[in-house]
């Protein structure tokens, strides 16, 4: 347990960096990097549990958790490559990937019901921050109306995630 807070406080962090950097110094290509950055640790993270899980809440958590990230990462794909935009890669989004790095190894070495209750806390911590930060920092600090759109369409989508996950996680022993 108190890795995964060590985790989620690590995660919320690194968001948070965007916030204390204020909205005139994040870009949007660098909002794009992050997004697209965050969107990619949920898939990973899906996958790592479809292939070691065996409880079938789990697996139909995961299966959501990989098909809408993919969804929404297609969705800003798409919309960087209409508006000709190329993602800038950036502290936060480094840092981000970095620390799944370490979650993905810790959560590697669980098996069975170990494995389910870290990986279901990981994902209620991990959009609690994710939504955290697009609310406070990426939302406000994009400029360009459809990327806001977009980032706003997530947050709904992670938001009822994080409930999924709290949900999920009041039963997963």
């Amino acid at each position: 347990m108190l890795k995964q807070v060590f985790a989620a406080t690590a995660i919320a962090a690194m968001l948070g960096m965007a916030a204390s950097a204020g909205a005139a110094d994040v870009t949007d290509p660098q909002i794009a990097h992050i997004a697209y950055t965050a969107g990619q640790i949920d898939v990973t993270a899906a996958q790592q549990a479809l292939a070691k899980s065996k409880n079938p809440a789990v697996i139909e958590f995961a299966t959501t958790m990989e098909r809408d990230h993919k969804a929404v990462n297609d969705q800003a794909l798409a919309l960087v490559k209409k508006l000709n935009v190329t993602p800038e890669d950036n502290d936060i989004s480094k840092s981000l990937t970095a620390d799944a790095q370490k979650k993905h190894d810790a959560l590697g070495a669980l098996e069975g019901d170990a494995f389910d209750k870290a990986y279901v806390e990981n994902e209620v911590a991990y959009h609690k921050a994710v939504n955290g930060a697009l609310e406070t920092t990426l939302i406000p600090s994009a400029d360009n109306a459809e990327l806001k759109v977009l980032l706003e369409t997530g947050l709904t989508l992670f938001k009822q995630h994080q409930e999924h996950a709290e949900h999920l996680a009041s039963s997963v022993k």
